[in-house]
């Protein structure tokens, strides 16, 4: 609920989504991430996805996955899509061991753009041409960053402004 007002606190919630990560062994993580991506992500990846990302990288466009949730569960999402490069929230680890906490600026609202600028400055790229995809309203800082912000099966406060705006509104849903 926090979410879709706006108002998340994100390391409080990276501390609770990241609890796992601090009360079991890396095996049984890795494990478990597996079973997620293959009962809950593998289903809903579908042929429209697929058909976008390959448009973009037909076009010759740099893919980026830029995401608030952390990197354990997002980098073979990413890996799934044949998308190489992702910016996401890193779990803080300290001698091999995850903490429950941030490392460095949580990828989220305002800090999406700072992941992001930072990231295109060290590859010596600029975001002329981008294009970024969302469903939320917590992305308008980064959406309007982009020459081609694009609402995807977007809550109603994004697309409420997507439409104020002028921007394309699509949908991925089977």
């Amino acid at each position: 609920e926090q979410y879709k007002q706006g108002s998340l606190d994100i390391h409080e919630f990276q501390a609770f989504s990241q609890q796992p990560l601090v009360d079991h062994a890396p095996e049984k993580m890795k494990r478990l991430r597996e079973q997620f991506m293959q009962e809950k992500i593998r289903p809903v990846m579908n042929t429209a996805s697929f058909e976008l990302i390959a448009k973009h990288r037909d076009a010759g466009d740099t893919l980026v996955i830029i995401t608030a949730t952390n990197s354990f569960i997002t980098r073979p999402i990413a890996a799934a899509f044949e998308i190489e490069h992702l910016i996401a929230t890193e779990p803080e680890r300290v001698g091999g061991k995850y903490t429950g906490k941030i490392d460095g600026i949580p990828c989220f609202q305002g800090g999406k753009v700072k992941r992001l600028t930072h990231w295109v400055d060290e590859h010596k790229m600029n975001m002329q041409g981008s294009w970024f995809y969302s469903d939320s309203h917590n992305d308008l800082p980064l959406l309007k960053e982009a020459d081609h912000p694009v609402a995807v099966d977007a809550d109603e406060q994004l697309l409420a402004y997507a439409r104020e705006q002028g921007w394309q509104i699509i949908s991925l849903r089977s």
